[in-house]
């Protein structure tokens, strides 16, 4: 599994023209599912989304995590996360994970975040989505977890 998050000021889901989701201060993720994750994956990547510190102390050094500075998460589902471009100029996404396995786990993310207390909003799995972000630094980070905690 997956995590692309990025920190940002504010953030926004569009699907048809109706915005369906919006946060301010807090993170946008990226969320790609490949085969084999399980929901184990899913919490471990959203604790550490919740406790990583990348939010600024009062000397501007990362010491605060999501958590601390009270921040809100948008949730978005991210299939091309995994894609793979070695060969030929179109990317295969062979190693995504369907979406009737792929759904539930991102769903699964999402209530694991909201548990630890962070406030979540998300996407729509499966549509054509306008997502806005407002990244603050630029601050972006890949975050992995194998499938049996590799």
């Amino acid at each position: 599994m997956r995590v692309l998050l990025q920190r940002v000021r504010r953030g926004a889901v569009t699907v048809a023209g109706e915005e369906i989701a919006e946060i301010g201060r807090g993170v946008v993720l990226l969320v790609g599912v490949t085969h084999g994750d399980t929901p184990a994956e899913a919490e471990w990547l959203a604790k550490k989304v919740a406790e990583l510190r990348i939010f600024e102390n009062e000397a501007g050094r990362f010491d605060r995590s999501l958590l601390n500075v009270g921040g809100s998460a948008l949730v978005v589902s991210q299939f091309t996360l995994y894609a793979d471009t070695r060969k030929g100029r179109r990317p295969s996404f062979t190693r995504a994970a369907p979406p009737e396995m792929a759904e539930p786990l991102v769903d699964h993310f999402a209530r694991a975040l909201a548990e630890l207390g962070v406030p979540v909003q998300t996407g729509r799995f499966g549509a054509h989505m306008l997502v806005s972000i407002e990244n603050d630094g630029p601050v972006t980070i890949l975050l992995e977890r194998e499938a049996g905690g590799q």
